[in-house]
């Protein structure tokens, strides 16, 4: 556990003058202990930078004395991204919004960390462009967050995650040195590609001060199917053919029968509760082709046992169909107050396969599991409804989910495709990369931060460390 002394403080105060960024009251530090996951983690002192220059005396302060940093966003994190593990300092930025300017010449947007990554796309809008990276959170969730964690979203399947829009960044090393990486070209091959190595880095390599994005034509328009299945395998090779007829949607989306009937139960839509799957298909483009295009999507559907498929004719329709995947959150936990949020993603031809080792874990371990996400790039969120005061009830979530990351890894797939390891996956790495490829990870990072002084207990395993959400 790091110590803040009297000496290190004053340092800080003539780095970041204004001392209402400087937050140090015991109800404030508690606001910062927690994420979207688990567990509480009390930070020893709060800090919230609006300047490269402060986060770069921050930094070498920290080396200094060896106190542990621990960048943050706006706290949304499902995989305990920013908690303070071992005490020390959280960097707050979500003050830092005052850059988010659109060039539209060279099609790109150039951010301060705190911007709200909704507020990106709103923006580029404005100019007839999009940025596609859409996680759930969008709307609260910052830019610095979203990058540090390489999120996804449900346009991940047409257009990628947040890596695949980042061409370049401001950069304060783990030693407090600035540095550029990328640039505002579209092409550059110059080095080792040390943007996409701090993206999706999780704050373990370097802080970014600044990102400079690609932005993309927004498309004219967009159309929208609900289809049901009464066999989720059917729904499976749906998903197949669709993907390998030359379509290639905007989004697809899957919910199994238990969203359906919770949603059902939180606000009625009058979705028959008696299907096994139902999949949210979005096109876009020329209204033209997406015309034509959905046709061939519910000829393909119908043609592998699809019970029926509803074409929205507009956006009113199109936004009711999207309103049960929006619902099912708030849905769920309607039925047990604690919902652990978990993104195993394996290769989509084994999207049926993982839905019967899910129902599997949930009969054998008598846990609430429900399962919806991304169909169309395998990223499955089963989310498990529990009582966190329940010891015994929370006993047997811990072994399902470890035996959901070993289904998702013996199936092809992987522990993440867009929530992060932090603390929460950090136990299974190992099953995932090996001990050799875990190592060269580490290697990565003690090259870059020898103190160990960015976001220390995360990622990485300690020895014996295994999943523990229960208290008992």
């Amino acid at each position: 556990m790091a110590t803040i002394t009297e000496e290190c403080l004053r340092n800080i105060e003539a780095i970041i003058v204004n001392k209402k960024r400087i937050l140090q009251r015991r109800e404030d530090l508690f606001s910062y202990s927690f994420d979207a996951s688990f567990g509480t983690h009390l930070p020893e002192l709060v800090l919230q930078p609006i300047s490269t220059d402060e986060v770069v005396g921050v930094v070498k302060l920290a080396n200094l004395y060896k106190i542990p940093l621990y960048p943050r966003g706006r706290g949304t994190s499902l995989s305990g991204g920013p908690l303070p593990v071992n005490g020390g300092i959280v960097l707050d930025f979500s003050l830092w919004k005052d850059k988010l300017i659109i060039d539209p010449d060279d099609s790109i947007a150039v951010v301060s960390p705190g911007v709200l990554t909704a507020d990106i796309n709103a923006k580029a809008n404005e100019f007839g462009f999009m940025y596609p990276p859409d996680p759930s959170s969008a709307h609260v969730s910052t830019i610095g967050g979203n990058l540090a964690e390489n999120s996804g979203g449900p346009r991940g399947l047409k257009y990628g995650v947040t890596k695949d829009y980042v061409i370049g960044l401001e950069v304060v090393t783990p030693e407090g040195e600035i540095i550029r990486t990328g640039g505002r070209t579209i092409k550059n091959v110059t080095g080792y590609d040390l943007t996409k190595l701090i993206v999706g880095s999780e704050g373990t390599l370097g802080i970014i001060t600044e990102a400079i994005l690609k932005l993309i034509p927004k498309p004219i328009a967009t159309k929208t199917a609900l289809v049901l299945f009464d066999d989720l395998v059917d729904s499976g090779h749906a998903i197949s053919r669709i993907l390998s007829s030359g379509i290639l949607p905007s989004k697809m989306e899957i919910m199994d029968q238990a969203c359906i009937i919770a949603v059902e139960e939180y606000k009625p839509l009058g979705l028959p509760t008696d299907v096994e799957a139902i999949l949210l298909i979005e096109l876009d483009g020329h209204p033209y082709s997406i015309e034509e295009e959905m046709k061939k999507v519910k000829s393909t559907c119908l043609a592998v046992g699809a019970r029926e498929v509803i074409v929205a004719e507009n956006d009113e329709e199109a936004n009711e169909l999207w309103k049960a995947r929006k619902l099912v959150s708030p849905a769920i936990v309607k039925i047990k107050p604690t919902k652990i949020s978990e993104d195993a993603t394996v290769p989509r031809s084994k999207i049926p396969d993982m839905f019967k080792k899910l129902k599997e874990i949930k009969e054998t371990h008598d846990i609430n599991l429900v399962v919806f996400g991304h169909a169309g790039d395998g990223n499955l969120h089963p989310n498990i409804i529990a009582d966190q005061r329940d010891t015994e009830e929370m006993k047997r979530v811990e072994l399902a989910v470890e035996e959901i990351f070993k289904a998702a890894i013996e199936l092809g797939g992987t522990l993440s495709g867009e929530h992060g390891i932090g603390i929460m996956k950090s136990p299974f790495m190992e099953m995932e990369l090996g001990t050799k490829g875990l190592e060269m990870m580490k290697r990565i990072k003690m090259a870059w931060d020898p103190n160990n002084i960015l976001n220390p207990g995360k990622v990485f395993p300690e020895p014996g460390q295994r999943l523990v959400l229960h208290n008992g």
